[in-house]
């Protein structure tokens, strides 16, 4: 997004949530679902848009804290929004794609100082893989451990659902991903994440009848409403977000609402 029209959407936002009060902006509100990858100092050319670095994760968790965020477990905002029941104040979910093994030696335990919730979403094929850059079966099982990190599936492989023209295939990768981690973990899967937050109206279906609670995407546009529980939109927190004004105003419910009807509109 260029510079001048960043900007001019983070002084919009910071308007609608000074103005919450109105209905009609109340209207536009959608908790926020902060999505992160890699937590890192490397300055990787080709994946720049998906590293957070350590020192600036601990100043937005620290942000979170000491500004009395609600964080919530991902699954407990599902749950309130499939209910539709009442979503407390400054409510927000901090949710994690892929697996990286930096997300338990660089986040974990910054979560764990200031006692936040997170999900994380697992690509199965590559836990524990001979790179030594993702997550182990223990390291998972440890974080499970500590009560605050739930984990959810992010299919058997990175591919695209969307890419896949067998649905055979992409029911497996959905069906097959979420019984091998309830094997692994002892306990109910309920949480599906699209690979690279794509999905179309028939593999949202086909997660819904495996069984889960709820998806979350990326950027599904204006046609699924912030309430579709398989359809969830989330904010790729980036290197974009250092300045924590910026934080504040991308995770403030109505970052999402402007985005979307600049992109679309």
């Amino acid at each position: 997004m260029p510079k001048r029209k960043r900007i001019i959407i983070l002084i919009l936002v910071a308007a609608l949530a000074l103005l919450s009060g109105v209905n009609f902006i109340r209207t536009k509100y959608v908790a926020p679902i902060a999505m992160y990858h890699m937590i890192n100092t490397k300055d990787n050319p080709y994946v720049r848009a998906l590293i957070v670095n350590p020192r600036t994760f601990r100043r937005q968790m620290h942000f979170l804290k000491t500004h009395r965020y609600n964080v919530l477990p991902l699954e407990e905002l599902v749950d309130l929004i499939a209910q539709k029941k009442n979503i407390p104040p400054k409510a927000i979910a901090i949710t994690f794609d892929d697996g990286y093994r930096d997300n338990y030696t660089n986040a974990f335990p910054v979560l764990k100082e200031f006692g936040l919730p997170a999900t994380m979403f697992i690509i199965i094929n590559e836990v524990g893989r001979a790179q030594g850059d993702r997550l182990s079966w223990g390291e998972i099982k440890e974080m499970q451990d500590s009560g605050l990190i739930s984990f959810g599936s992010h299919c058997l492989g990175p591919e695209p659902l969307v890419n896949i023209k067998s649905e055979g295939v992409i029911k497996r990768e959905i069906a097959d991903s979420k019984k091998i981690l309830e094997e692994k973990l002892g306990l109910p899967v309920n949480l599906f994440s699209y690979p690279e937050g794509k999905f179309n109206p028939r593999i949202r279906q086909l997660v819904i009848e495996s069984g889960y609670k709820g998806a979350v995407a990326t950027s599904p546009g204006k046609n699924y409403p912030g309430d579709d529980i398989f359809a969830l939109k989330r904010l790729r927190i980036s290197r974009t977000s250092d300045n924590l004004f910026v934080f504040w105003v991308e995770t403030s419910g109505y970052y999402t609402f402007l985005k979307e009807h600049r992109d679309h509109d």
